[in-house]
């Protein structure tokens, strides 16, 4: 007699996620200053963008994105996070194979766009090349994340920065996506990647609603009140990240190399947050 096996979740690994603003220059000044020094990646094939990074240990990277020229809203990417300073905007996994990971999100009804061809050239002429492809039909990896695989060796396109290289924080760990409705985009995240139902909290500091995902990269997070802050945000920009949280080896080794708020819990994990006013309102932060 045959037995039914347990559904197995879909791990996903963290590639980057990106921060956006109309300075390419007055973003990388801002990490510098709290100490998480970028490195300048160079422009992107689309000749509209280019980018820094912030290498971590793990191979995940903050990517600090903005426009080679002023008023590239209608043909960037996150053109409009770029002119309008939004700070968090994407993130992406990685995957194995871009093509298969994209037919399998297709079959379950979610619109693709890919893959597709990219490169960026760095600063010392080395090309770098990849394939990606976007999920969803909001902007590039505003919700459900877009997928990349390299084609290049991955250390043509990230090291680890020197700012943080052998340091307390490992990586990207934990994307907080700002949405307006937690079950529905619950569900949606459940039927894609076969997760467990997620656990609940609410945070009046952070001030928002939150769902976690045992196991993942994913914190769901809708405004407690109108007048909040990403309640502004969601009317600005819609759904997407609205903040990051890097994963550490050492928590109290992290705390007090950095300038941190006090720790609040979330999920039974401390989390401290970067001040706010050297990024320029921007929310990043470390969990235990």
């Amino acid at each position: 007699m045959s037995q039914t096996q347990p559904v197995q979740s879909i791990k996903l690994t963290i590639d980057h996620v990106t921060i956006a603003g109309p300075s390419l220059e007055k973003l990388q000044t801002a990490f510098a200053g709290i100490g998480l020094t970028p490195d300048y990646g160079g422009p992107h094939s689309n000749g509209i963008t280019h980018m820094a990074l912030i290498g971590f240990d793990d191979g995940s990277y903050l990517e600090l994105i903005s426009s080679l020229q002023p008023g590239a809203k209608d043909t960037a990417f996150w053109g409009d996070f770029i002119v309008g300073g939004g700070g968090p905007c994407a993130w992406a996994v990685y995957v194995d194979n871009v093509a298969e990971e994209a037919r399998r999100v297709n079959d379950l009804g979610v619109s693709v766009n890919g893959p597709h061809y990219y490169n960026r050239r760095r600063p010392d002429g080395q090309l770098v090349e990849w394939d990606l492809a976007f999920l969803g039909d909001k902007s590039a990896g505003a919700t459900i994340p877009f997928i990349i695989k390299d084609i290049t060796a991955r250390a043509l396109r990230v090291q680890p920065s020197a700012s943080v290289a052998g340091g307390p924080i490992a990586g990207v760990s934990k994307v907080v996506l700002g949405v307006k409705n937690l079950a529905a985009v619950s569900a949606q995240f459940q039927r894609l990647y076969r997760w467990p139902p997620p656990q609940t909290l609410t945070d009046h500091e952070f001030g928002a609603s939150l769902l976690n995902f045992p196991d993942s990269p994913v914190i769901l997070a809708a405004p407690l009140a109108d007048s909040d802050w990403l309640a502004a945000r969601l009317s600005r920009f819609d759904e997407a990240p609205c903040a990051y949280l890097l994963g550490v080896t050492d928590f109290e080794l992290a705390s007090r190399q950095f300038k941190l708020t006090h720790p609040t819990d979330w999920f039974g994990q401390p989390v401290a947050w970067f001040d706010q006013d050297q990024l320029n309102g921007l929310r990043v932060g470390l969990v235990g």
